[in-house]
């Protein structure tokens, strides 16, 4: 029996990356999942990967709210609550302070910050008593990176919201937790630095300067959310846990 037999988990950005990951590992351990992202194809692919039978998927866009509407009707409808919140969807590129626009400045926020904070208000009638919500951060939040300015903003305040949730839901028993990746191998972060060139250039970089030596893969950070989806994780709340191989730590 796995540690989330029986509960019903929810993972936005589902379809690739450290999301798909997750949903794996959470339908694994015995959860079933409801992932959702933008793109119908991907999402239908990974319901595949982590089981038909164990998985629903709904097309939607985080940072619309009547897509979060229509994600959690279909989660009410199976009659069971969630007990598990994977606000994991985000979107990333980079430009320095010179570059920055109006623009790409109101998509970061309007997806990580405004989104995220959404995702999980609009969960929280359906959210089970003793229910664990993950909010999915980064490093850079803590780190002066180049370019990574309204990025790097945008997952600090993803860190606060977790203190503060974890405060005001303290009453019914809901957790709210941080995983911070850094360099994670996925999809998404390639198109991030515009071409593989770049991104080659990048993995030779963190090869050489993190301890472990390699970026992580996205099991490896689905491994910690699945630790603090569990009652394994029970007194550990409004934490923001690295998973960047030694990067930061160091």
């Amino acid at each position: 029996m796995g540690q989330l037999e029986g509960k019903t988990a929810v993972v936005t950005g589902g379809s690739t990356g450290i999301g798909l990951a997750t949903a794996v590992r959470l339908a694994d351990e015995g959860a079933y999942v409801f992932v959702t992202g933008r793109r119908e194809a991907e999402l239908e692919a990974a319901v595949k990967t982590i089981g038909t039978d164990r998985a629903t998927a709904v097309v939607g866009d985080i940072g619309k709210p009547e897509d979060l509407d229509r994600l959690y009707e279909a989660v009410r409808a199976r009659g069971q609550g969630l007990d598990v919140l994977v606000a994991n969807a985000a979107i990333g590129s980079f430009m320095t302070l010179e570059q920055t626009t109006e623009e790409h400045f109101d998509q970061t926020f309007a997806v990580n910050t405004r989104g995220t904070l959404f995702t999980v208000q609009k969960a929280l009638p359906l959210l089970n008593d003793g229910a664990s919500i993950v909010l999915v951060g980064s490093t850079a939040a803590d780190r002066g990176m180049e370019a990574f300015g309204a990025y790097a903003a945008s997952k600090a305040a993803v860190r606060s919201f977790a203190r503060t949730w974890s405060t005001e839901l303290k009453g019914r028993g809901i957790r709210v937790n941080v995983v911070s990746p850094a360099w994670i191998e996925t999809p998404g972060g390639t198109a991030a630095f515009g071409d593989e060139e770049t991104a080659r250039a990048i993995k030779e970089q963190v090869a050489a300067t993190v301890p472990k030596g390699r970026m992580g893969q996205p099991e490896e950070a689905a491994a910690v959310v699945a630790f603090l989806a569990s009652d394994q994780s029970s007194y550990v709340v409004g934490a923001n846990v690295y998973v960047d191989g030694g990067e930061n730590q160091t």
